[in-house]
C-alpha cells in the first residue's frame, strides 16, 4: 500500500455487457432495484429511473428460478427502450438459479458460501458464463461466511479473504478471468481491512481482478451517506476500487448522486507526501496512535492540541503523512476547508477525506472548516463521521439494508418510524432488515434486530438470538420498544430537544482483528 501518494491499483478490464469495469477506466456506479423481479414493467421502469440518474450497472434479486427466467423479458424491454444499462443477477443459496440467470444477465453475483462443495455446480456456472460472455462477481459478505470458514478463521476480515481467494483460484484454474470481487460489511472497519487484505493477497498471487466497493446496511439520510463515504472513501483514497455502490434505505435512484460524488471526488488526487515512519501505520487492524481513546469534535478541542489542516487536493494522504511523522503518542486533530453550499455534499466529502484517519486510529480530533454552515451543523457532521469510523458512539446506530425484491415490508417507512421512536437512545445499534437472507448475519453487531420473516410478519432479535418470531407487523415496533425496555436499555425521550451527549463510548479495540 502506497502511503505517500495516490496511485490507483492496476486491474484488468472486465466487460459487463456494454459496460467495462477496471483497466484504469473511471469508477463505475452501481445500484440495485427493490421491485419484484417478476414484475417486468415495474422493474424496467425503476432500472430506467436509476440509469437516468447516472448509473451504468443495475442489480436485481433472483432468489428463485422464476425470477431468473424473468430477467430475459426485463433485459429485452430495456434494450427496446434504448437503454444499454448492464444487468446483474443477485443470487443467494441456489446454484441452479445462478445457472439460469447466466442465460440472461450480463453478470451474476454469487455468494461463495453457497458453493462450499465440489459437486461441479461452480464449474457448470463458469462454463455457462464463458459461453455467453457473462461476468461473475464473487460477493463475500461478512455476515454470511460459510460455516467451515468461520470455524477455522472466525468472523473476521481474514476469513472473508480466505473465502474469496478460494474461489478466485478456482476461476484461475478454469482459465476464467471475467471476474469482479466484493468484500462487504456493515462495519466500516471490517470492510476496509478486508479489502486491503484481499488486494495484497491478490497481488502476491499475481491476480488483478477489479474490486466492487460498498458498505452494506448503511441506513438512510445524512448518516447513511456519511457511513458509506467513510468506508468507500478510505479505499478509494488507497487507489482501491473499480466500481461502487452506495447502499441507502431509500429509493435506489437516490443512491446515484452520492456514488457519483464519491467517484468524481477521487478521480484525481495530486501530490506526494513523504512518510518517514511507515512502520507506524497499521492497515489491517485498528491501533490508536496516541493515548486519546475518544476523539474530539470542534467544540471540545483543547487549546494545546495541534490541529493539522490540509492544504492540498489530497487531504487524506497529506494529513496521514503529517500524523505519522509526529512524535509517537503526540495527540493531534485534523482539519480541512470546504466551500460547499450543500450540507450533504460537504458531509460526504469530509467523511471521505477525514474519516479514514479515524478509521485507522491516527487522528484525535476533527474540525471541519466550512464558512457557509453554522457551528452546530458542523459539529453534528463531525460526530457522524466519528461514529461511522467506529471510534465514538453518541447516537443510536441503525444497520438498515437498502431493500430489494426480497423485502417483505415497507422498509423505508418502517426505518423512519423506528428512528422516530428510538432516535433519542444512546450507544445502541438496531438492525432493520428486509428479509432473512442477509439480515441476521449482516446485523450481527446489532444490539437489537427487526427482520422481515414473511409478508406482514416480523422477527425480533436480541443480539444474534431470536426473541420473538412472526409478530404481526402492526405490533412489531411496540414489541421492539418493549424488548429494549425489558433489557434495561430504554430511557424516555427528553421533554425538549437536547444536544447529543459527549459520546464516551468507543469501539472495542479488536473489532476488525
Amino acid at each position: 500500500m502506497e502511503l505517500s501518494q495516490y496511485i490507483r491499483r492496476k486491474t484488468r478490464e472486465v466487460p459487463v455487457g456494454p459496460v467495462v469495469i477496471g483497466g484504469g477506466r473511471p469508477v463505475a456506479v452501481q445500484s440495485m432495484t427493490n421491485t419484484d423481479t417478476n414484475d417486468t414493467a415495474a422493474s424496467v421502469a425503476q432500472i430506467e429511473r436509476i440509469a437516468d440518474a447516472g448509473c451504468s450497472v443495475v442489480r436485481l434479486t433472483t432468489q428463485g428460478r422464476r425470477e431468473a427466467e424473468n430477467l430475459g423479458p426485463i433485459v429485452a424491454r430495456l434494450r427496446a427502450d434504448g437503454y444499454d444499462t448492464a444487468v446483474v443477477a443477485d443470487v443467494h443459496f441456489l446454484p441452479d438459479v445462478a445457472l439460469t440467470a447466466a442465460s440472461y444477465a450480463d453478470k451474476v453475483r454469487i455468494n461463495p458460501g453457497n458453493y462450499a462443495d465440489r459437486d461441479g455446480a461452480f464449474e457448470k456456472l463458469i462454463a455457462r458464463c464463458r459461453e455467453r460472455g457473462v461476468a461473475l462477481r464473487i460477493g463475500v459478505n461478512h455476515g454470511s461466511l460459510a460455516r467451515r470458514i468461520v470455524d477455522e478463521w472466525g468472523d473476521t476480515p481474514r476469513g472473508m479473504v480466505v473465502s474469496a481467494m478460494e474461489f478466485l483460484r478456482r476461476c484461475r484454474e478454469l482459465d476464467f478471468d471475467r471476474v469482479v470481487v466484493s468484500m462487504k460489511s456493515s462495519n466500516t472497519r471490517v470492510m476496509v481491512a478486508a479489502y486491503r487484505l484481499l488486494a495484497d493477497e491478490m497481488a502476491r498471487e499475481g491476480m488483478d481482478y477489479p474490486l466492487h466497493l460498498g458498505v452494506t446496511e448503511a441506513g438512510s439520510g445524512l448518516e447513511g451517506r456519511i457511513k458509506s463515504a467513510v468506508g468507500i472513501g478510505a479505499l478509494l483514497a488507497d487507489g482501491i476500487g473499480d466500481t461502487i455502490r452506495v447502499s441507502l434505505t431509500e429509493a435506489p435512484e437516490r443512491e446515484i448522486p452520492v456514488a457519483r460524488l464519491l467517484a468524481d471526488h477521487f478521480a484525481e488526487r495530486p501530490g506526494r507526501f513523504p512518510v518517514r515512519h511507515p512502520e507506524r501505520f497499521s492497515p489491517y487492524e485498528f491501533r490508536r496512535r496516541s493515548a486519546v481513546q475518544v476523539p474530539l469534535t470542534r467544540s471540545e478541542l483543547p487549546a494545546d492540541m495541534p490541529v493539522l489542516e490540509a492544504c492540498s487536493k489530497n487531504p487524506t494522504a497529506e494529513l496521514r503523512a503529517a500524523l505519522l511523522d509526529l512524535e509517537p503518542g503526540c495527540p493531534a486533530a485534523v482539519s480541512c476547508r470546504y466551500c460547499e453550499s450543500s450540507l450533504e455534499t460537504l458531509a460526504v466529502k469530509a467523511a471521505a477525506d477525514l474519516g479514514p484517519l479515524f478509521l485507522d486510529g491516527l487522528a484525535d480530533g476533527i474540525r471541519i472548516v466550512a464558512p457557509r454552515f453554522g457551528e452546530g451543523e458542523l459539529e453534528e457532521v463531525e460526530r457522524m463521521i466519528l461514529q461511522a469510523a467506529r471510534v465514538r458512539f453518541s447516537r443510536t446506530e441503525y444497520i438498515a439494508c437498502p431493500g430489494c425484491g426480497r423485502t417483505l415490508y415497507d422498509l423505508e417507512g418502517t426505518l423512519a418510524r423506528i428512528k422516530e421512536r428510538t432516535g433519542h437512545l444512546k450507544n445502541l445499534r438496531i438492525g432493520v432488515m428486509g428479509c432473512i437472507v442477509n439480515g441476521p448475519g449482516e446485523m450481527a453487531d446489532a444490539d437489537y434486530g427487526y427482520v422481515g420473516a414473511a409478508p406482514g410478519r416480523i422477527t425480533l432479535y436480541k443480539g444474534r438470538t431470536v426473541v420473538e418470531r412472526n409478530i404481526p407487523q402492526h405490533e412489531a415496533i411496540d414489541r421492539l420498544e418493549a424488548l429494549i425496555r425489558a433489557n434495561g436499555d430504554w430511557t424516555d425521550a427528553p421533554a425538549r430537544a437536547e444536544s447529543p451527549d459527549d459520546g464516551t463510548a468507543a469501539e472495542p479495540q479488536n473489532a476488525a482483528q
